[in-house]
């Protein structure tokens, strides 16, 4: 039987697929650009760490995958500062939270609480043990996010002179710094905690007349736009990555979903028949599941397209090629030719291999190289 279309296909012919998402399609072409189908799995512990290190290697990643529960100082400005890293460096960001609980739950941990992780992680990923509901809740709970991202609300203050109230007392022997303050909270939350209450305090001791004018609007542009997969002739000529992604643009503000269908840890319990149903819920629901955390290719049907991202992957040392590798937790380690090339996997998840290196920078780009090169050989070296 000759091998689904996905394993032969570039990243550049698949970004241009029918059932691609916007999402889907952009990381694609990103990847095809960069030259790199390398995931950095950020397992760091502080703020600072974490965006060190996407400084370090952003470079040579197609996608950062953090763990934003294990960061112990995270806060909007942690959110903001990877997102404007991820500008620089051409990456999109992947919050591996894998929700495994009722809907009206799993919208509340995704939208909601201390992290809103909609807010700033353009993947996510989920369990299917509650059912595809999870599925439909968190692809609702995205909506929301982009209707909310699409309104503007602009807030406009201005005071009049001090207004005197009747049997206010204004003598000089008042109490020393008593002031009249008027606290303001805009009627939509905003990106930052810290900034969603407005104070005005008066310059002496007399409330004023506060005016506030709020307006709500809608933006004209689209939020979501469908990358340009249109094949420009001086591409073939085009070696410039700079214009090639000035070209591609900013990744769009869009939403979506991958399915853990397979585990790399030994024992796991994600039989052939989880993995089965994980990919007819993706079918159903192609609009917001991009893909799947699996250990190999999972498209079977002629229109499938599905991106896996494999965990799980790891370089053995120069010498040791062919041994075995594993940790003390369970972990089972694969190289990136094996998922890549043999397995038919598309982006190959990094860890340890990278974080706890001597130096990090040299060795994502070690990883890029073999995942890359792996690629290459898949599809003929037709890129």
């Amino acid at each position: 039987m000759p091998p689904h279309p996905s394993w032969v296909s570039t990243y550049r012919e698949r970004a241009s697929h029918a059932s691609s998402g916007p999402l889907a399609s952009y990381l694609l072409r990103l990847m095809s650009i960069k030259q790199t189908n390398l995931c950095l799995s950020a397992d760091v512990d502080t703020s600072a760490e974490l965006l060190a290190l996407a400084e370090e290697v952003g470079d040579s990643i197609c996608v950062l995958k953090t763990h934003c529960d294990t960061i112990t100082d995270w806060t909007e400005r942690t959110a903001r500062a990877l997102k404007e890293i991820a500008r620089r460096k051409w990456f999109i960001i992947f919050e591996d939270r894998k929700f495994a609980d009722i809907g009206e739950t799993v919208q509340k941990q995704y939208t909601s609480g201390y992290h809103r992780i909609a807010n700033w992680a353009e993947i996510t990923n989920a369990h299917i043990l509650p059912g595809p509901a999870i599925v439909t809740a968190l692809h609702k709970a995205a909506e929301q996010t982009i209707a909310k991202y699409n309104t503007a609300v602009h807030t406009e203050i201005s005071a009049s002179a001090p207004l005197r109230i009747p049997n206010y007392n204004t003598d000089d022997d008042e109490e020393e710094g008593a002031v009249g303050e008027i606290a303001v909270e805009s009627p939509m939350d905003g990106d930052e905690a810290d900034e969603r209450r407005l104070s005005i305090k008066a310059l002496d001791r007399k409330y004023s007349v506060v005016s506030v004018s709020t307006t709500i609007s809608t933006r004209t542009e689209s939020i979501s736009p469908r990358p340009d997969h249109t094949f420009h002739p001086e591409d073939a000529f085009d070696t410039d990555t700079a214009t090639l992604l000035s070209r591609l643009g900013e990744v769009p503000f869009v939403r979506s979903l991958l399915l853990l269908a397979e585990m790399s840890s030994e024992g796991h319990l994600l039989t052939p028949e989880y993995s089965k149903k994980s990919v007819e819920i993706a079918r159903n629901n192609s609009d917001f599941v991009m893909g799947f955390i699996a250990q190999r290719n999972l498209n079977t049907e002629p229109d499938d397209n599905f991106i896996v991202m494999t965990p799980g992957c790891k370089l053995p040392p120069p010498g040791k090629e062919g041994k075995k590798l594993g940790d003390a937790l369970g972990q089972q380690y694969n190289t990136p030719r094996r998922l890549i090339f043999e397995q038919g996997c598309d982006v190959i998840i990094v860890g340890r291999g990278i974080v706890r290196a001597q130096d990090r920078q040299k060795e994502a780009e070690r990883y890029r190289s073999e995942g890359w090169q792996a690629y290459l050989d898949r599809v003929g070296d037709k890129h």
